[in-house]
């Protein structure tokens, strides 16, 4: 059996972000970039499958530039088996990810496609769904809990009234919350097994996919600073002010 797992260059989520000065982007100059958090709970989560003797191979895919094979890298050294890294220099949107995801997936005969429910860069929480659609397979997003038995899966999901479970056939995709598990940290002896762990370099016309965008971004401004608190000096200050001036009572 054969998980696919994708994972995306992102900013560390520990770097505040800076915006250019002309507005028209994130500034990345001299930034700190990782594996999605998700996509790495979702590597993880191929891993312990692994272990477990569920799965047989792991193949990590990312599309980005030539630097996100220091992502694929870093999923390598966690425990999967090679990586396969789509170069382009365009911003990859969701549909086009997909797209990419999908041939991959249908070319290498995966069981499992794991990917995080969103990525903390663009929080647009959309590849997964369009991908189990374009492949027409069944899909567990938001997953806490992931159980393989034969050719099915149960996949544990978060939803609104509490927790769900879907029982899915194989293949499947499946996109990891938070609660699914905690990563592990990558050994030495492993980070050096993986430079030398294969990693194939494609293209998205390799794949038939057009990664012209279909939208504009105008100007990327920063959050509006929040103002300084005040200290009040009793309950009924505090009662005062939150039902004149912030309205929230």
């Amino acid at each position: 059996m054969k998980a696919l797992v994708a994972v995306k260059r992102v900013i560390d989520y520990n770097v505040k972000v800076r915006v250019k000065a002309d507005n028209s982007g994130v500034d990345l100059s001299n930034t700190k970039m990782s594996i999605n958090p998700f996509d790495e709970i979702a590597v993880e989560e191929a891993v312990r499958l692994k272990e477990a003797g569920v799965i047989d191979e792991i193949i990590v895919a990312s599309i980005g530039p030539k630097e996100s094979q220091e992502q694929i890298r870093a999923a390598l050294a966690l425990g999967a088996d090679r990586g396969v890294l789509v170069l382009t220099d365009d911003k990859p949107y969701p549909l086009q990810v997909a797209k990419i995801l999908k041939n991959i997936a249908e070319s290498e005969s995966t069981d499992i496609i794991l990917l995080g429910k969103q990525a903390i860069d663009d929080d647009n929480n959309q590849t997964g769904q369009m991908l189990a659609a374009l492949m027409g397979i069944g899909q567990g997003t938001f997953a806490s809990e992931v159980k393989v038995e034969g050719d099915k899966v149960n996949v544990t999901r978060e939803i609104d009234g509490g927790l769900q479970t879907v029982a899915l056939d194989l293949p499947a995709v499946i996109t990891t919350d938070l609660r699914l598990n905690e990563p592990r940290y990558a050994k030495l002896p492993n980070i050096m097994k993986a430079k030398k762990k294969p990693l194939d370099e494609k293209t998205p016309a390799d794949f038939g996919v057009d990664m012209a965008s279909k939208q504009e971004i105008i100007k990327v401004v920063p959050p509006a600073e929040r103002k300084a608190g005040i200290t009040v000096g009793s309950v009924d200050e505090l009662v005062d002010k939150l039902k004149n001036e912030a309205k929230v009572i």
